[in-house]
């Protein structure tokens, strides 16, 4: 036979040849009687063309595909074989089997014994022959063909690495693709073993023989760009590899929510809660250790700051370059599990802060993931305009395609299904709706996206709760979906933050405005007080130029009287005030300073201030009701119908129901100066007993234990209420009363 490479016959050459064998043929003929039976049938002539009549296709593995051809006579004397060369070894030739006519031509196939492994470079030709010596071929000119072998997607479900089967799926979404590989400790980092078939839509997947749980991978775009899974659960660290974690088998203890008017927040961040000063930050089994503390104060939520893979070691969490993988300095994504599973053994919910206004922007393999973008913009996760600019970097996801708003949703949901958690704080949700803090051009994807992750939040475990991080007063963020709201169920509120920071850090008495204070405590969101969340501290509030309150109070001297005083003062309108009270960590013991990363929580204070921790406590025991006598400070009612803005002293009414036990009177003195008998008006007569006194000496042994006594309202008009009673209230001091 000829080599390989031989080209085409011309057609004239073909005819002459076809012509001379047929005269050859006829002439060589035997009459009939020189033979007892019949002849076999020839071919009316030489064949003079052939070509492929289907691409070769691998279906699956059982069915490796054919090679089928076309040659333009009928099969009588005919054969045809085809040339095979894979990834470049050495040819070998297979014959073809007849299996039919098609329009009077003859269909001649083959199929590999075996599958050709997908992705191998195929070269391959056919010929053509008779059998009086006639020789036809098709080899592309003489070039050959060549192709890869198809690939098969995987049939499952799903995006980014699992296990399930045991096998090992991969799926990566690359639009801009023409090739995509898996490579990995599993297959000694080869970017050619394992490609990735075409699912459409810019989607490519594979299935992978075996367990690869705790393997190492990365996906080869192209061949030469190497990147990170965008959807990795996993990382062994920011600018290293993914790792398939398979979570299946962890066992959650029972949780049931508490009720969100039950709720008392507390934020901590997971580097700085419990650590100490020098080396790598805490994590979540140190941080493991703390929670009999809070259990202890009566916390039952704590909001973490974010947690997904950042840049470094040390960072607050708002840089997230893998947004589904667990911070590794912090341990493990089963580390993680066990801190939330050890929080829900001692009652306390779980909240974790997202960042959806940026990615990155370091260490962010996501940036032009396929390798294109519209000129200096990051490519297919981001946007490619305007809308693209943040405070942070030109790395705002593309809200407004499908595949990053997907990308995006399933990241909200997976902290709460994958790892149990309780609810979600969105940071900076202003950058999410506008361009730039509320300045820039609106982003309307932006606010539909905020709709839908809460709709499906909602539909899925409706009792999950949703805070925006929006800090612009607007009521829209906390209305329903249906109203047209963005659908969170409540939000930071900074109308009740600075005006209480700003009247208890103003060092002269005479520059507090109370009517300031009266209006941060009065504020309701669309008739529901759930709807905001009220602090005196946050991360951002006690850094970014400020610092702790009784730090802020007396600078360098945060254990003064003054700033244990005034602190304490703000801490409680927190606790008593319409609204989800929280803290930040190493208030309760007078954390003094600025909030830094590499800065952790001075535990010692603990024992130094435990009284302060005592009068934490009692707050928290107060707005939960432990004692059965303050239902109202869960109530949805206030009046704030006292306001002395000369001698600096307010007044409020809380209650949810009304009536003894749930009726609360709040009295706040924000001045230096005692009373022992300050007059004010009281919604019903009768013993009216005081259930908290922050100046009671048992708290610190500075306080002055000014006597707040239980008093009896009598009739007698007052503030607008029918009654009134005289009470004692020591400086800078709220008193707590209700009745029996």
């Amino acid at each position: 036979m000829n080599a390989p490479g031989r080209s085409f016959r011309t057609s004239a050459s073909v005819a002459a040849c076809a012509l001379t064998l047929v005269g050859l043929l006829q002439a060589a003929s035997p009459g009939p009687t020189a033979r007892s039976v019949a002849p076999e049938p020839a071919a009316a002539a030489a064949p003079s063309w052939m070509g492929v009549f289907g691409a070769y296709v691998r279906h699956d593995g059982s069915n490796p595909g054919s090679f089928t051809i076309l040659m333009n006579q009928d099969y009588w004397g005919l054969h045809a074989e085809v040339g095979l060369r894979i990834n470049g070894g050495s040819w070998t030739t297979e014959s073809m089997a007849y299996v039919g006519n098609d329009a009077g031509n003859s269909v001649w196939t083959h199929t590999p014994a075996a599958p050709i492994a997908p992705g191998s470079t195929v070269e391959y030709y056919f010929h053509g022959y008779d059998n009086w010596g006639a020789n036809v071929w098709d080899n592309n000119g003489g070039a050959n063909y060549s192709h890869t072998a198809a690939l098969i997607p995987s049939a499952k479900a799903g995006m980014g690495a699992w296990v399930d089967g045991g096998d090992t799926t991969f799926r990566v979404w690359a639009p801009n693709a023409t090739t995509v590989a898996v490579a990995g400790s599993f297959n000694a980092w080869s970017g050619t073993a394992n490609p990735l078939g075409s699912d459409g839509g810019g989607h490519w997947s594979v299935d992978v023989a075996g367990d690869q749980s705790g393997e190492t991978y990365k996906y080869v775009i192209d061949g030469t760009l190497w990147k990170n899974d965008p959807r990795a659960t996993a990382v062994t660290n920011s600018v290293g590899d993914s790792i398939v974690a398979d979570p299946a088998a962890y066992s959650w203890t029972s949780f049931s929510m508490p009720g969100w008017h039950e709720l008392v927040i507390y934020e901590l961040h997971m580097g700085t809660f419990n650590d100490s000063p020098g080396g790598t930050p805490g994590g979540w089994q140190s941080a493991i250790s703390r929670l009999d503390h809070l259990q202890d104060m009566g916390i039952n939520a704590v909001e973490v700051m974010p947690v997904a893979e950042f840049a470094g070691d040390f960072s607050w969490g708002y840089n997230p370059a893998h947004p589904f993988a667990p911070e590794s300095v912090y341990g493990s994504p089963d580390d993680m599990r066990d801190f939330v599973d050890e929080c829900h053994q001692r009652g306390i919910a779980v909240i974790i802060d997202v960042v959806y206004n940026h990615l990155g922007p370091s260490d962010l393999d996501m940036w032009r993931f396929d390798g294109t973008s519209t000129g200096s913009y990051g490519g297919i996760y981001f946007f490619q305009d305007w809308r693209a600019t943040t405070p942070w970097g030109d790395t705002r996801p593309d809200y407004g395609r499908g595949e990053v708003r997907s990308f995006l949703r399933d990241n909200a949901l997976y902290w709460l299904n994958d790892f149990n958690c309780d609810g979600l704080r969105w940071d900076s949700t202003v950058n999410i709706r506008t361009q730039n803090n509320g300045g820039g051009g609106s982003i309307a994807e932006g606010w539909t996206l905020m709709q839908w992750i809460n709709n499906e939040i909602d539909s899925a475990a409706s009792w999950k709760i949703s805070i925006a991080e929006d800090l612009q007063n607007n009521d829209w963020m906390t209305k329903t979906t249906g109203a047209g709201g963005a659908g969170f169920d409540s939000q930071w509120d900074a109308a009740f933050v600075h005006p209480i920071r700003d009247a208890v850090i103003e060092a002269t008495d005479a520059n507090r405005d109370m009517y300031a204070v009266r209006d941060a405590i009065a504020k309701i969101d669309n008739g529901d007080h759930l709807d905001r969340v009220i602090y005196t501290e946050s991360h951002d509030e006690v850094a970014n130029g400020s610092a702790r309150v009784p730090e802020e109070i007396w600078p360098g001297n945060a254990a003064s009287w003054y700033s244990k005083k005034r602190s304490t003062l703000g801490a409680a309108l927190v606790f008593t005030s319409p609204g989800i009270p929280m803290l930040f960590q190493g208030q309760e013991f007078l954390e003094d300073g600025y909030f830094a990363d590499t800065d952790p929580v001075d535990w010692a204070k603990a024992s130094t201030y435990s009284g302060i921790t005592d009068l934490y406590t009692d707050l928290v025991g107060l707005r939960r009701n432990f004692g059965g006598k303050t239902a109202g400070l869960r109530g949805g009612n206030v009046n704030v119908h006292h306001v002395n803005n000369t001698n600096k002293l307010i007044a409020f009414h809380r209650w949810d129901s009304g009536g003894s036990g749930d009726d609360v009177v709040v009295v706040a003195n924000f001045s230096g100066t005692g009373y022992s008998s300050y007059n004010v008006g009281f919604p019903s007569g009768g013993t009216w007993k005081v259930r908290f006194n922050s100046d009671w000496s048992g708290y610190d042994s500075g306080f002055g234990n000014w006597t707040a006594y239980d008093t009896t309202a009598s009739w007698g008009a007052k503030d607008g209420m029918s009654y009134n009673a005289n009470v004692g209230v020591g400086p800078y001091t709220v008193i707590v009363l209700s009745k029996d």
